[in-house]
């Protein structure tokens, strides 16, 4: 919808909108505080139970795994001891004032942000809506929080601590501290710290005022032309607010500013131990200064530069610089050579996680049908047993190998997905930088397997160990068939292979990732059981009976124990039922 053009039109427009803006936000708010104290206490006690009662398994596993690891030298593990021992102490403190505070917020807020919600355009019977939403749909997702809270603190920090205890070393040293610059390191810590913490303060001391009213011109200007955050309906009450409380904001960026400042300053303390150089360390302290004054002026649109001296406080700057320098320019010439046919539209992390987990459910169901994964295989992964790994990483390692595979030989610029229609590039990607985290790797995999140019056999081969290598006593076991003879194609399928279990491994510890990992599997378990006639399918290592498809071909060239069948494709398109992931 246009907003309306001129001022006595954008005056009237505005008028006519406060008495229906001032009813939902009394509503809204009324229902927020309904249910911000059951929902304070849902959260809270769950989130705490879940904390309390798991810290002696997080104390006790936290310190095996440091003392057990491979990678750390005696020094550092004796440095770290009393380090991992305060931040262990303070772990449950910080839960669960977090779990209360975090729990009132998103109780007293998601009831009124449901309510403009309900009145959104091409909605139908906005009264019961503006009503019943937020309610009952909020005290859900209470519950779906404390259970991916759960997941962090049991699977994601199990994933995370074996992972430093089981890896070996790298490039066959481990790390060590070198006490010699400790002593320095810390004087230069705590100078940075006075230094930036007095002059930083009074800098944003004096930007303040500057801030409060350019941010309240701003808002007035947009409020009254509904522009900007007041052009969304539900947009409008948060901005309102924005409008009443930006002092506070303003306060809490003050407050923030002074804390970002013991951050900067005891960052000197890295600079000395990195670059072996006190002098470096009270270098970098000068030029912290420079850093967040220039930094502020962007923020607030002020004149570029800094009146602070900007020293240089690393030894290599010019080859960091460089090679940050090249890196930006691969970048944009990447971002340059992406094409699009068409409307761009921006997806959406959770779509893209919805179709990751299709794919999971669909080639779980004809792996389960085929015998190459068990029943067993699935309860062992909702248990979290180590034999589950083929099931919980190796699965979807295996649909993002062959979304990775079809996407080299389509040559797309990004990733393609399973409809051969949807492209993920860097244009349309979700604008998330948890999402870069896993997208930018991925499509240099992509590029690698490109460049590999593989072979019919060399792609069976190298999907099945993609599959199987979380278990390294199945994959002796299984047959998966002859590896490339060249030692070094050997090792170059054996790394990516290694990379590709080891993102999807990165992916797994999201608690969002889990919970609908684990229903998408359900869905499979019934789906099988549903078409074999079962009422009830047993957690033993039975499977279920085979039908013919063209995966056996596939997946099982050489198994004298699997039937090639004609009728694949009939399988593929009309026996696997693909259902929705059901999003709670």
């Amino acid at each position: 919808m246009e907003p309306p053009r001129g001022f006595f039109a954008s005056l009237w427009s505005f008028i006519c909108f406060l008495p229906y803006f001032i009813g939902l936000l009394i509503l809204g708010f009324i229902k927020g505080i309904i249910l911000c104290p059951l929902i304070c206490l849902l959260m809270s006690v769950g989130n705490s139970a879940v904390t309390l009662g798991l810290w002696p398994v997080h104390l006790c596993y936290t310190y095996y795994c440091i003392l057990s690891t491979k990678q750390l030298g005696p020094v550092l593990k004796l440095v770290l001891c009393p380090l991992v021992l305060v931040l262990l102490v303070f772990w449950p403190i910080i839960a669960v004032l977090g779990s209360i505070l975090g729990g009132a917020a998103y109780g007293f807020f998601s009831p009124m942000l449901a309510t403009f919600q309900a009145v959104g355009e091409g909605k139908t019977n906005q009264f019961f809506h503006c009503i019943y939403d937020g309610t009952w749909d909020t005290v859900k997702r209470s519950f779906t929080v404390v259970r991916d809270f759960l997941d962090m603190c049991y699977y994601s920090y199990f994933s995370i601590m074996d992972d430093l205890r089981v890896q070996g070393l790298s490039a066959g040293k481990y790390y060590e501290i070198r006490l010699l610059y400790v002593p320095g390191a810390l004087i230069a810590g705590v100078l940075g710290f006075m230094v930036d913490m007095i002059v930083i303060s009074i800098i944003a001391i004096c930007k303040s005022p500057y801030m409060l009213f350019k941010g309240w011109h701003r808002l007035f200007h947009d409020c009254v032309g509904r522009e900007g955050p007041f052009l969304e309906t539900i947009c409008v009450p948060f901005a309102g607010l924005a409008i009443l409380l930006w002092p506070l904001a303003v306060a809490g960026a003050l407050l923030g500013s002074m804390v970002s400042s013991i951050i900067l300053g005891f960052y000197a303390a890295v600079v000395v131990y990195q670059e072996s150089s006190f002098w470096l360390g009270l270098c970098y302290i000068a030029a912290s200064l420079s850093i967040y004054d220039e930094y502020s002026n962007d923020v607030l649109d002020m004149s570029e530069g800094s009146c602070f001296p900007r020293p240089k406080y690393r030894k290599n700057a010019a080859s960091v610089t460089s090679s940050r320098a090249a890196s930006f320019s691969r970048l944009q010439s990447f971002k340059r050579t992406t094409s699009f046919s068409g409307r761009i539209v921006e997806l959406r992390s959770l779509e893209l996680v919805d179709a990751l987990l299709k794919e999971c459910q669909r080639y779980g169901e004809i792996m389960v049908s085929e015998g190459i994964i068990t029943l067993k295989d699935i309860e062992d992964a909702k248990s979290y047993k180590d034999s589950g790994k083929i099931i919980s990483i190796g699965l979807p390692a295996y649909c993002i190998f062959q979304g990775l595979l079809r996407s080299a030989k389509a040559n797309s610029a990004g990733i393609l997905l399973s409809d051969n229609v949807t492209e993920i590039t860097s244009t349309n990607r979700p604008k998330d930088a948890v999402f870069d985290w896993f997208f930018n790797p991925l499509v240099i995999i992509k590029e690698q397997i490109k460049a590999e140019n593989l072979s019919e056999a060399e792609e069976l081969y190298l999907g099945k160990l993609v599959l199987l290598s979380g278990d390294p006593e199945r994959l002796k076991k299984s047959d998966i068939g002859a590896p490339p003879e060249s030692e070094l194609r050997r090792a170059e399928l054996d790394g990516l292979a290694r990379r590709l279990q080891g993102i999807t491994r990165s992916i797994s510890r999201y608690p969002t990732f889990r919970r609908r990992f684990d229903t998408s599997m359900k869905m499979v378990v019934e789906e099988l059981a549903k078409k074999n006639g079962e009422s009830s399918i047993s957690s033993g290592p039975q499977t279920v009976p085979r039908s013919k498809s063209l995966f056996v071909r596939m997946f099982s060239q050489k198994s004298s124990r699997t039937r090639t069948s004609k009728h694949g494709s009939d399988l593929e398109a009309g026996s696997v039922v693909e259902r929705d992931v059901e999003i709670i």
